[in-house]
Order: structure tokens, then sequence, then C-alpha cells
């Protein structure tokens, strides 16, 4: 399984706008997608700052809706965005939610660049677990 975190800040007041085109137009088209699993919107307490884990079955469906997909939904919520979201990969190890084989990266999968953004102070770039 392969995750996608997307963190951003939200101009004032524009939480429970952000909320409903998450649950009234982008999950209902995210559902759609080829191997899409399932989306968990977090937000700040004051409503500033918002974060999304979508969750893939496999990297080339979560990249696949990265090139194609995620333009547009920025498109759709970028009135509400202060600033560009900071996206950040991962593979999904371990799992209470439910059952599912950890991913095995390969060794070329070691440090892939991001193509979008950081926010200030941040960086783009993907990383693999490590054998423990």
């Amino acid at each position: 399984m392969f995750a996608r975190k997307v963190a951003a800040r939200l101009k004032p007041n524009s939480l429970r706008e952000f909320t409903s085109l998450i649950e009234g137009e982008i999950l209902p088209w995210l559902q759609k997608q080829k191997g899409f699993l399932d989306l968990i919107t977090l937000a700040a307490p004051d409503g500033s700052e918002v974060a999304t884990v979508s969750f893939w079955d496999h990297k080339e469906n979560g990249e696949a809706y990265n090139s194609s997909g995620y333009p547009a939904v920025l498109t759709t919520l970028g009135k509400l965005l202060d600033g560009t979201p900071y996206v950040k990969t991962f593979y999904v190890v371990g799992s209470t939610l439910q059952r599912v084989a950890p991913s095995q990266p390969t060794k070329a999968d070691d440090l892939v660049p991001e193509t979008h953004a950081a926010q200030p102070g941040y960086s783009s770039y993907e990383t693999r677990p490590c054998d423990l």
C-alpha cells in the first residue's frame, strides 16, 4: 500500500468550505480512481492548517493520480489555500485500520524527489523505510 500526505495552510475561515469540497466533490471523484483505497482529512484545532492522507493500492496508481488528478484538485481548492501545499509520499509498512502486507521498496526507490514545491521551511522529498 502507498500513501500520499498533502499538508496546506488555509485562508482564514475556510475550513468549512474546504471540508465541503473534499466531501462533496473530491472524495467522490477519488473513489472512481484506479487503486484508490481511502482518504483521511485532518485539521488543526484553529482551522488554519489541514492535511489529507490518501491511500492507494500501489505506488503506480498513487503516482498516476499525482500527474493526472492532483492538478485539478489544486485548482478546485486553490481559492481556499494560503500558499503551495506540501506533498510527501510513503510506503505503508503497518496499519491497524486494515491488514496489509508491508510494502517492500526497491533500491531504485531511495530518495525520489517530489515534483511539487514545499512550504517555506519544508523539503519535498520521498523517503523509504529502512530494514530494522
